[in-house]
């Protein structure tokens, strides 16, 4: 199974350092997914090799609209195997699962609580954040086009750990019509702790007990845990000098 955090300066912690802490944990995999201009700097198969780990480069990518958001994605696709755009907007959301240039959209819900080591970039504004006014609509809309795109939406546990009070309560009641959306049209998705430190981490098995909360199976979330592993496979084999397009690969004779 793989995990996916954010590392310094997005995050609080090195990406040797998460690594070191994820494949304690017994994962796989860990990957990098820091807002586009807080990247974080590594070797990552000087880090893959001391612990044992596959690190995966990713980004995610924070914009306001989807015009800026669309600049990001041609500058990131080439570069990057895994690449997210955060939502919290009904604008956001759609771009992202419109694009099957994109492969995970994270946070529809915006960012919750007080998150400033996630959202302490250029373009943090007020419109990520769910208290900031206005409501945002995840329905069978977004969850048809996440089908059809090939889009993964992101399950961050992060609220069931670190909120409280009303914020863990929302936040529960989000997750789970947001389970209820990926059943009822067998939509892709990805679990994560969401952790910004090495701290933020969880073991896979506390992320299995964890799900019940919002009505996850076990296997459920394994299989949201495995989906970094799928992404990350199919991307490296579409980012080598056979692959033309999907189902189209140039032969060895060529």
């Amino acid at each position: 199974m793989f995990e996916a955090a954010t590392a310094r300066p997005a995050g609080e912690s090195t990406v040797a350092r998460l690594a070191l802490t994820a494949a304690d944990y017994g994962y796989d995999g860990l990957v990098v997914l820091n807002p586009g201009n807080r990247l974080a700097e590594y070797d990552r198969g000087a880090v893959a090799g001391e612990y044992g780990i596959d690190v995966v480069d990713g980004v995610e990518i924070v914009a306001e609209d989807p015009a800026q958001a669309s600049g990001f994605l041609g500058n990131h696709r080439p570069k990057r195997t895994i690449v997210a755009v955060r939502g919290g907007t009904d604008s956001m959301n759609r771009f992202a699962v419109e694009h099957p240039a994109v492969d995970v959209l994270t946070r529809p819900f915006g960012i919750a609580g007080d998150d400033v080591t996630r959202g302490n970039d250029d373009t943090d504004t007020e419109r990520s954040r769910p208290d900031a006014g206005g409501s945002v609509t995840v329905d069978h809309v977004l969850a048809k086009s996440a089908v059809e795109n090939g889009v993964r939406i992101a399950f961050s546990f992060a609220p069931l750990l670190r909120d409280a009070g009303g914020s863990r309560v929302r936040a529960i009641q989000s997750l789970r019509k947001l389970r209820e959306l990926v059943a009822q049209y067998d939509a892709p998705y990805v679990i994560t702790a969401d952790g910004a430190s090495h701290l933020g981490l969880r073991a896979p098995q506390d992320l299995l007990a964890l799900g019940d909360v919002v009505d996850f199976t076990p296997d459920e979330v394994r299989a949201g845990l495995e989906e970094w592993r799928t992404l990350t496979e199919r991307n490296r084999a579409r980012q080598s000098e056979q692959f033309v397009e999907p189902g189209v690969w140039r032969s060895e004779d060529e």
